[in-house]
């Protein structure tokens, strides 16, 4: 039985990203569900495209033993989290992200992925492919300059048009 994947999409999400992620999974019959960075299920893509979710980043928390993974779709994840940053939904979301990374779960995502995971104070040591615009940010875990990395149970890709080459590995690991 394939494993379950929680997916975290911040507002406004990539959609190139997501729409990977979801294709992908979709189509290897790995479950997923998406939860929103956010006070509600409704978000937008970068491009405006109105999307729902399933559920929200506040009910995920204390379910980190419902799901194998957690993937993070970025967007304009560190502009819009640096302006709210103090909001619940980002203080839920670097709690769930500890709590999955506390529990050894798979951790993923791409873009500026590996930021939000050091934010989170999970990264330790660990290799992450980052967004270049990102890497000088990147202080306890290794910024790389390469495409997709994997480093024990962190996956990570540069960006949406490497996540491509990710999503091989991700669904070997979760199938």
């Amino acid at each position: 039985m394939s494993k379950k994947v929680a997916i975290l999409a911040v507002n406004p999400v990539n959609g190139a990203g997501l729409f990977q992620y979801l294709e992908t999974f979709f189509e290897n019959g790995i479950p997923y569900k998406v939860f929103a960075v956010a006070n509600t299920t409704a978000i937008r893509t970068n491009s405006g495209i109105l999307l729902h979710t399933d559920d929200t980043v506040a009910q995920l928390k204390g379910h980190a033993d419902d799901y194998d993974a957690l993937i993070f779709a970025c967007g304009d994840a560190v502009p819009v989290f640096k302006e709210h940053a103090g909001e619940i939904y980002n203080l839920d979301l670097l709690s769930v992200i500890q709590e999955f990374a506390g529990k050894h779960k798979i951790m993923a995502g791409h873009c500026a992925a590996g930021l939000i995971f050091e934010i989170a104070g999970i990264t330790e040591g660990k290799k992450l492919a980052i967004h270049p615009l990102a890497k000088p940010a990147i202080q306890k875990g290794i910024a790389t300059d390469e495409a997709t990395v994997t480093d024990d149970n962190f996956y990570t890709a540069q960006c949406e048009h490497s996540l491509s080459l990710l999503l091989p590995q991700l669904v070997k690991i979760l199938e």
